[in-house]
Order: C-alpha cells, then structure tokens, then sequence
C-alpha cells in the first residue's frame, strides 16, 4: 500500500483565487495527486436555477490554469469536483474547454480528460417515485412530492467517488467532475491506492477546504495530506499557518448537525472516536475514524427553482426620529404597495442592517439600532417590470412615511441611486433529499476524450 500526497489549493475554485506562493510551495513536494473542489451551495439556488456560476470565469480559468500546469509537469492526475459552483453539465462542459484551451496556449502533451455528469431530468426521479420509491427529504423536509418536482428548474444528483475512481482506472490523467461530495474527490486517489474506506474519507474531510483547516486563518492557501497506515496527516504549505490539533479538529466538525458524521453516497464516515496528534509545528495526524456501511445507497439530489424576477432599492436612514419609527416606515410603504398592486402576485422583503439585517427576530440587540440605518428593499414579481415598479414605489414609499413629530417636508431617508436596480431572478431550494440508486455510477455518465 503505497502512501499517498495530495495538495489541495482552493476549497471553493474559483470563488477567490488561490494563492500562488503556497501552491508552488506545495508542488514543489512533488504530491501524486493535485485536487480541489468547485461548488457549494452556499452561493445559494441561484446558480442552479439559472445554469450560471457565481464566481468570475477568469477566475475560474486562473485556478485551472495554475492546476494543470503544475499537474502535467510533474505527471500526476488532477481531480476537480462540482464544476463552476453547482456541476451541471454546461458547467462540467465549460471546465473541459477551459481545459482545452490552457492546454492549447501552452503547447501540452497529449494527456487524457475524464469527465462526468451530474445534472439529472424531473422525469428521471418521477419514474424513481412512480415505481414506489420514496425520495426522502433531508433536515427536516417531507418525502418528494410531485409539485415541488414541477416547480424545480433544475437538479443535481452529489457523486461519491464512484465516478472519479472509474475514470483514473480508465487512465484519466485530468477529471473534470459535476456535482460531488467534497471529500469524494480526495477519498478516491487514496482508494485507487487500496487505502480503506475510512482513511480515505477522512484524508477528504479534512481536506475539503483547504487552508480552513489551518491557523491563523487565511483562505485559498495549500494545504497537503498525507495517508499511509500511520493514519491521515494534513501540513500547512504557508509558512505562516500550521495545521494544529485545535484546527484541524474544529474542521473535522464543520457544517454538519453532528460534528461527528460525514454522510457519503454508500456510507457515512465516524469521526466519533478520532485521536489527533500535533506531529511537527505545521502537520496534524489524525487516527480513529469508522466507515459504516449503508445497507443501500442513496444519492443526494439538490434542486433549485425560479420564484420570479427581483429587483433591488436601498434607503438610508440618519435621523433619529425615523430610527425611532422605523417599523412604521416599512409598514407605511407597505401599505402604499397593497394599495397599488394589491395583496398578493408579488413578494416584497425589507433588510434593515445596523438594527436586524443579519439575524431578524433573533437579534437580541434588535431594540437598539445603530445611530444609523441601511433598509434593504427587494421586490420579486413575475416580470421584470412589475418587480422595478413595485420596488420602486415601496422603496420611495420610506421617504413619504408619516410619523409622529415630524413638522418638515424633507423626509428622514435618503437615497444613494434615484433608480432601483435589477439583480438575480429570485430563486429557492426546492429539493434537498436522498434517492436510492443501484450503484455509484447509475447517474453519472462518464466521458474519456485525448487533449493535445
């Protein structure tokens, strides 16, 4: 059983471009493998309900760029997951030509591009539910049912590392993969080197994000792992972060409900029993994790749908009197609102930041507001025009607001922009569940093309 070194430069490609001092520093450990994933769906159902990305393309290209050419000088295979944030096909089909083209510019040899596809149809899971299987919701969602598939624009099923270990058997030297577990991607180099299943995962885990596992903080920073029979080391390639006991641990129980279950298609890793054990100033060695086994695998899927057009007003308020009465305000332009465009067909949200912006109703300083405030007016509408008109009329609807001891005529809000501004469609998560497949592959068609 061969130990095995992989660097990752990016927890999210992409999002941020990574930092090249690190990543050199990194390569030039010769790892056997170079990996990063590019999706979450922190950036929220907009993404996927449009089929765009939310990060810049060029700084997408930056990062494959800098990957590829580390991969192809030291030989070693390159493994990207979730493709341009969510990992629907164009995503997956926009990395390949990414690939394509860095590949052309700098005059590489000819190497061979794996890839894979995620995105799956409404009918395909319509046909799982009509034949009596139940795709079952995820934190607290009820099982599938047919009008939240109808309103779903689009559908991501997450790979495990099926796929990825189907193509590096087959000689991929690059993949470019749709929507995957993030700790897929690194599990499967260390399961095409006969590590066990809970190594594997782990030496994912950890990896996921990169430079997080690190201290003091500073993202898109190389971090290197390493997985042998000792257990799974993770190194800090910056020479100012070290991977202590404390950070890594507290990423080992990051965004999950139990800090100590990582769930993978086929299994779920138990961090419940890990020891973690500081083995120079910048490397963690963890020990102890479980692979559990499912009697069956499920697959999750991500969904996303459009809710209508959205447009944005912003409103500045100084005076204190109108601080005061802010609630008043809002209820104030609401009121002109139902009035103009009536009850329902539209959706109108108000974000005050400096009183309750980020938390809401959980703010336990909410009866305090700063000695200023921003309101956040979004106004969502089945076209484009309505949703400019009505965010339009609440928004200047804050500076016509009567309130109590108020004698002049010049209004208490101020406007940074006269106009409204255009944003997002509005989007919502509409599938957050689990659907049984007979095997890893069984909705990730994979590709093997020659590039050079």
């Amino acid at each position: 059983m061969k130990n095995i070194r992989i660097i990752c430069p990016n927890g999210h490609l992409g999002f941020a471009p990574l930092k090249t001092e690190s990543f050199h520093a990194g390569v030039s450990e010769e790892p056997d493998f170079i990996a990063a994933d590019s999706g979450s769906d922190d950036v929220g159902p907009v993404p996927l309900a449009t089929d765009t990305s939310a990060s810049p393309k060029a700084w997408q290209e930056h990062d494959l760029e800098e990957m590829l050419l580390a991969a192809r000088k030291l030989d070693v295979p390159m493994l990207i997951g979730s493709a341009g944030d969510t990992g629907t096909n164009s995503r997956v089909d926009m990395y390949v030509d990414m690939i394509r083209s860095i590949a052309k510019r700098h005059g590489l040899k000819p190497f061979r591009l794996g890839y894979f596809y995620s995105e799956i149809d409404r009918e395909t899971v319509r046909a799982k539910m009509n034949s009596g299987e139940v795709v079952e919701g995820l934190d607290g969602r009820p099982p599938l049912c047919e009008p939240e598939l109808d309103a779903t624009e689009r559908i991501v099923a997450m790979a495990g590392a099926d796929p990825y270990l189907h193509l590096l058997r087959s000689g991929a030297d690059v993949i470019i993969g749709g929507r995957s577990s993030d700790s897929a991607i690194f599990a499967a180099a260390a399961l095409l080197h006969d590590h066990p299943d809970h190594q594997a995962f782990m030496l994912g885990k950890v990896m996921e994000c990169a430079s997080f596992c690190a201290e003091p903080y500073g993202g898109k920073e190389t971090v290197m792992g390493t997985v042998s029979p000792d257990g799974v080391d993770v190194t800090a390639m910056h020479p100012a972060q070290r991977c202590t006991v404390a950070s890594v641990a507290g990423h080992a129980m990051y965004e999950r409900a139990n800090p100590f279950y990582e769930f993978v298609a086929g299994g779920c890793l138990d961090m419940t029993n890990c020891h973690y054990e500081q083995l120079d100033e910048r490397t963690t060695r963890v020990k102890g994790s479980q692979f559990v086994p499912s009697s069956e695998i499920r697959v999750k899927l991500e969904g996303a749908g459009k809710v209508g057009e959205r447009y944005v007003g912003i409103a500045g308020i100084r005076d204190p009197n109108t601080i005061a009465h802010v609630d008043a305000v809002m209820d104030w332009a609401k009121a002109e609102v139902r009035r103009k465009f009536g009850d329902d067909g539209y959706e109108l949200h108000f974000g005050v930041y400096g009183r309750d912006g980020i938390l809401g109703a959980l703010e336990p300083l909410r009866d305090t507001p700063a000695h200023e405030l921003c309101i956040v007016v979004q106004g969502v509408a089945p076209t484009k025009s309505l949703a400019e008109e009505l965010t339009l009329t609440a928004t200047r609807q804050l500076f016509y607001a009567r309130i109590p001891n108020v004698k002049g005529t010049a209004g208490g809000v101020s406007f940074p922009f006269d106009e409204v501004m255009p944003a997002s469609p509005a989007c919502r998560w509409t599938l957050n569940h689990t659907m049984p497949v007979a095997d890893g592959l069984e909705l990730f068609p994979t590709h093997l093309i020659e590039i050079g």
